[in-house]
């Protein structure tokens, strides 16, 4: 049931994948993401439908646009790919439910958010605030508790304290997106913020090792390994978070 479920969204993740590229290309600067319609970012010539299909039309385009012959980013594909699998596993893991179409926005979320952070460092207020209210409010009303709430403020409330006791590596985005994390994932989003902060361990390393003590300047955008984090401690967090906690009870 759970597989052909999953096969049964696969098509529609893809189309969502590619509408997230359009939130991720023009919610930055701050335009319409329904008008105008999808065009090239090089020569702005309308897309016919055959060059909008999700994955397919790269492949057969080669990377290229069809008019101006421009290149088009890889990230464009990967986004559609990663939202789709992210969703298919949603599905297939969760079954045909109403958690599962929660979780599967959440991740549609994170997605948007990671490559808008790596891009331009922001985490925009027009999507970061609606989403952390939708997942309060559906995940109350699947699973009426107060958890999801205190965990969002727990959260949000941890990541403010560590802004303001280091202001240059964080950000007021990252604590709105602990609003989002608390209030999805309950205890589980303390699996997500260990794992994505160390994950960012890794990037800053390397940052350190080849530019010394001025690596300090240049920022890491957080919000990617938050987001691996979570998704990690979407589909694990319980079970890990046990693991974790049975060997101080051992």
């Amino acid at each position: 049931m759970n597989a052909a479920a999953a096969a049964f969204v696969l098509a529609p993740a893809l189309a969502l994948g590619s509408f997230l590229n359009v939130v991720v290309a023009r919610v930055p600067a701050r335009r319409s993401i329904l008008r105008p319609p999808s065009s090239c970012g090089s020569c702005s010539t309308e897309l016919l439908w055959r060059d909008n299909i999700p994955v397919l039309s790269y492949v057969l385009l080669r990377g290229r646009c069809r008019h101006c012959d421009a290149r088009i980013s890889p990230l464009y594909p990967a986004v559609e790919l990663v939202t789709a699998a992210l969703i298919v596993a949603c599905v297939a893991v969760f079954g045909p439910t109403a958690w599962a179409a929660l979780a599967a926005g959440f991740c549609a979320v994170l997605v948007a958010l990671s490559v808008i952070d790596a891009q331009h460092r922001i985490v925009p207020n027009r999507i970061i605030v609606p989403a952390a209210v939708v997942a309060l409010v559906a995940h109350t009303a699947i699973e009426p508790s107060l958890a999801w709430l205190a965990w969002s403020v727990i959260a949000a409330g941890g990541l403010f304290l560590a802004v303001l006791s280091y202001p240059k590596g964080l950000g007021m985005g990252d604590v709105k997106l602990a609003l989002l994390l608390g209030a999805m994932l309950g205890s589980a989003v303390t699996v997500a913020l260990m794992i994505g902060f160390f994950a960012a361990l890794i990037p800053s390393a390397v940052l350190f090792s080849r530019h010394g003590t001025s690596a300090r300047k240049m920022g890491v955008p957080l919000v990617p390994f938050l987001a691996l984090g979570a998704v990690v401690a979407l589909f694990f967090g319980e079970p890990i978070l046990d693991a974790y906690l049975a060997l101080f009870s051992a």
